[in-house]
């Protein structure tokens, strides 16, 4: 294998060029369909998220529940620590007068196995500022929230101008 990572050509006799080529051309495809899959599935968890910061969905324990694994666990901005049922309850919640929708903003994600999207993101909740780390799981339902951690922080002010 030379430095760059990439396999020398092979100069076996009898190896027709027009095969590597097809070699080539084959695992490039491959690579190509890998990042597609992987930007499909990042995607299908972002929209997930989202959908999990809108208020109507954060409202009905049903259309909820379908976005959570059986086996979800939060590691709350609050510290507590939080399982499926008691966070489809705090979920459901009426928010407080005069509150608004929680804001996402810098959402990353990574596929890191077929079945396996981790998201970061910064929420913005009326002032409340957290930064965000989900695991969504796919299963037979679909891409469900699996682990998600919350943790605070202090927005950066902007510097003021010098004097």
């Amino acid at each position: 294998m030379s430095d760059s990572g990439t396999r020398p050509p092979d100069t076996r006799p009898g190896r027709p060029a027009q095969a590597e080529h097809a070699e080539h051309a084959e695992h490039a495809r491959e690579a190509e369909h890998a990042e597609e899959a992987d930007a499909a599935a990042v995607q299908a968890v972002i929209d997930g998220e989202l959908r999990l910061l809108d208020p109507a969905v954060r409202r009905s324990p049903e259309l909820a529940g379908r976005l959570f694994h059986p086996d979800f666990v939060e590691h709350g901005a609050s510290g507590r620590i939080y399982d499926l049922a008691s966070i489809l309850t705090l979920m459901a919640e009426p928010p407080p007068p005069g509150a608004r929708p929680s804001v996402a903003s810098r959402i990353r994600g990574v596929r890191l196995a077929p079945d396996l999207v981790h998201l970061t993101y910064d929420s913005d909740n009326n002032g409340r500022c957290a930064h965000r780390s989900s695991l969504w799981r796919r299963t037979a339902e679909g891409w469900q929230l699996y682990f998600h951690q919350g943790t605070l922080f202090m927005p950066e002010s902007p510097t003021p101008p010098a004097p």
